[in-house]
């Protein structure tokens, strides 16, 4: 028998399906909305149905905009012969807190992994090989995660990638082995930046 309305228990089922979020986050989330005001809730619905309908992927990185290309790869200030290549949106949003990182980016939206079946053909490489054969990059970093998965993708795109000329380079380890990008302090990515390596 459900402890609470039909309503409810749809709605924490919802959250609850969100990572990180466990069956009793999910309740304290419901219960939460549920103290809020209605125009309150309603616009936190809509911000999320915006959200969904309103971003697109830019034709030239992958990053996530609202426009048909981002507001990095439209920027002429960006050093247009480094390109850094990241598993995901959020990453991108890491490298430049440091605020040393000035060129490029391409977004792969995953990475290679057997143990996920995402094979090769489920990540952005097409784009990437067509962005860098198409020239003008004279070095290619690969920012992906350092754990297997990271490292299988980042071996992978550098075996590709040679034909093309341009330098293939890997983020030090400063990042510690298993870790994520995007959770990983300014200084440690700075390191990381400072001590790539080519591949």
């Amino acid at each position: 028998m459900p402890l609470f309305p039909q309503s409810v228990e749809e709605l924490t089922d919802h959250f609850a399906k969100l990572p990180g979020i466990g069956r009793k986050g999910a309740v304290r989330l419901v219960f939460h909305l549920l103290e809020q005001e209605a125009c309150d809730v309603r616009a936190f619905a809509d911000a999320m149905v915006a959200a969904r309908e309103k971003t697109v992927f830019c034709r030239e990185c992958q990053n996530i905009s609202d426009e048909p290309v981002c507001p990095i790869c439209r920027d002429p200030e960006r050093d247009g012969s480094l390109l850094c290549v990241v598993a995901e949106p959020r990453d991108v949003a890491a490298v430049e807190r440091c605020r040393e990182y000035n060129g490029r980016y391409h977004i792969l939206h995953g990475v290679i992994s057997p143990t996920r079946r995402k094979s090769p053909d489920d990540i952005r490489l097409k784009e990437l090989l067509k962005r860098v054969e198409r020239g003008g990059f004279q070095e290619v970093i690969l920012a992906t995660n350092p754990d297997t998965d990271g490292d299988t993708t980042a071996l992978y795109i550098a075996r590709l990638l040679r034909p093309f000329g341009a330098k293939v380079t890997r983020l030090a380890y400063g990042l510690p082995m298993g870790g994520h990008v995007e959770y990983a302090d300014e200084l440690t990515i700075l390191r990381a930046l400072d001590g790539r390596r080519e591949v």
